[in-house]
């Protein structure tokens, strides 16, 4: 029975074969033997590869192996630009992206020839709209933030920039985005990783996210420092101030900021030393229950002379955000808002198991805060803010119909900035300047045309949103109601979703907030 020859043995014999045949061609012209400066290092690289035990790919395949990884290496943008549908793109589908690149240059907004998503598939969600359409009066929606401890409440867009720290994002990104926000009359968090001078360079409202590595605010063992909160707090910039307890992404999850990436620019701005490897903790060290880390919110308004605290978290345990809440009723303190990041929020990077199979997704986590808050009488104290995929005014008015008062988008403003989603956040090489430090492609980045860029975005949003509001009969922030929104939960059959997200609320009973949205 005839034995079947192995790529490898095939490959002896096309080298031996190549070597005899330069040999002999060279017999009559010289020059034949050029041909060995291509065919010896293919050899040199054939024998490396039979001989090494990491790839078993390139030892069984010594050189056709390497398509392999070429083809592997550009897969996503043989997808993403040759045989990916509009619908088809992750996170965000080719026409979610295209639909912020369009309102961020302020050109055409239109789609021609109907829909293409399928309306009978299970998932499929749409607005009622009214055969009377309304007004609304208000031409930038907007929310005033504070409870009644607060003493300096702010005038919030229903719609801002949800954190991305500068170090995670370049100096132009962030500066960019700041001077948008400016432009745009909305705020900008500036993620856990500190109040940078990039931020400042910008202009624009700040909501300044403190995490468990306290950084800017922090002594040298790397706990919360009452002086150097007292002192950045008070730049006039600084409008609301945010603890991060717990993001989708990552829920429960701490970093590391390596000693390579720890520039004295980077521990400047977040109190560190130098070329050190710091740490995030999974968990704060400056409260460890709810009762103190109510403390700890007041101590922050205290020592912020009444501007608003929140709390960013992605719900996990029920049953201990019920607690916080039986905690607040109790003592009478409350964070001035509440930021509900859904599982679906994303980050430069994290790990799979993190990402895929730990959060409560948002609108399962904003309907529930809803009603926990009603439950215990506290919903006119506390504002609601929601984050995760958030890119539309559709988008925007299915979370307030669930509870939410104002917006997060991270990702939709990376696009306005140019974001191409080429999955390379957490590489450093970011093609289009956004998520890198490196100079030659931050560089590329123009602040003074992207800074109009997501200004445009975030204004044209919002007239979306207003549009859609008139179109259903929403005269007001407040008239947006989950019974007037719906979803096919499978062939045949819609529920709206007061029906799947509040069903033990009856008929009479509407889902709306009892507080005036200024």
């Amino acid at each position: 029975m005839a034995t079947k020859i192995s790529v490898r043995q095939t490959f002896v014999y096309v080298f031996a074969t190549l070597y005899l045949l330069t040999l002999l061609f060279s017999i009559f012209e010289r020059q034949t033997l050029w041909l060995l400066l291509a065919i010896v290092p293919l050899h040199l690289v054939y024998l490396s590869n039979i001989r090494q035990g990491r790839h078993t790919i390139l030892r069984n395949y010594p050189l056709l192996g390497y398509l392999r990884y070429f083809f592997e290496s550009i897969r996503p943008e043989l997808r993403q630009y040759f045989f990916e549908s509009d619908l088809d793109g992750k996170p965000f589908s080719r026409r979610q992206r295209s639909i912020v690149y369009q309102r961020a240059k302020n050109v055409r907004q239109t789609v021609p020839f109907g829909m293409q998503a399928n309306s009978q598939e299970a998932g499929f969600e749409w607005i009622a709209h009214t055969m009377f359409p309304v007004h609304v009066k208000e031409n930038d929606l907007r929310v005033t933030v504070g409870s009644s401890s607060c003493s300096q409440p702010y005038s919030a867009s229903i719609y801002n920039i949800s954190a991305m720290s500068y170090g995670s994002l370049s100096k132009t990104a962030v500066t960019a985005l700041s001077a948008g926000a400016k432009l745009g009359g909305f705020a900008h968090n500036t993620g856990e990783g500190g109040v940078s001078p990039f931020h400042i360079a910008g202009g624009g409202d700040l909501i300044w996210q403190i995490g468990t590595g306290y950084f800017g605010c922090r002594d040298k063992d790397g706990n919360f420092s009452e002086r150097l909160y007292q002192e950045q707090v008070a730049h006039p910039h600084i409008k609301m101030v945010e603890i991060k307890l717990s993001q989708g992404a990552k829920p429960g999850h701490g970093g590391i900021l390596p000693a390579a990436k720890n520039t004295p620019e980077i521990a400047a701005i977040r109190k560190v030393e130098p070329y050190t490897t710091v740490a995030s903790p999974p968990a704060h060290s400056a409260f460890k229950d709810q009762f103190t880390l109510l403390l700890f919110i007041q101590k922050l308004r205290v020592l912020s002379e009444g501007k608003p605290i929140g709390i960013k978290i992605c719900i996990g345990n029920k049953v201990e955000f019920e607690q916080l809440c039986r905690e607040m009723k109790h003592n009478q303190i409350f964070p001035d808002f509440i930021t509900i990041d859904g599982a679906e929020g994303g980050t430069g990077a994290a790990p799979l198991e993190f990402t895929d199979s730990l959060g409560m997704p948002l609108y399962d986590a904003l309907a529930y805060v809803q009603n926990i808050l009603k439950k215990y009488g506290l919903r006119n104290e506390i504002r609601l803010m929601a984050a995760g995929k958030i890119i539309t005014g559709v988008d925007i008015l299915k979370a307030i119909s669930l509870g939410a008062d104002m917006c997060y988008s991270a990702r939709g403003m990376m696009f306005a900035l140019g974001c191409i989603q080429a999955l390379q956040c957490d590489s450093g090489r970011c093609p289009v300047g956004i998520a890198t430090q490196d100079k030659n492609l931050y560089s590329g980045l123009d602040v003074a045309d992207k800074r109009v860029r997501v200004a445009n975005f975030h204004g044209n949003t919002i007239k979306s949103t207003i549009e859609v509001m008139e179109a259903c009969g929403f005269a007001s922030l407040s008239d947006i109601t989950p019974d007037k929104i719906f979803r096919r939960v499978e062939q045949g059959s819609t529920r709206s979703f007061k029906d799947i997200y509040f069903p033990k609320t009856g008929a009479a009973s509407e889902i709306s907030r009892n507080y005036v949205l200024n």
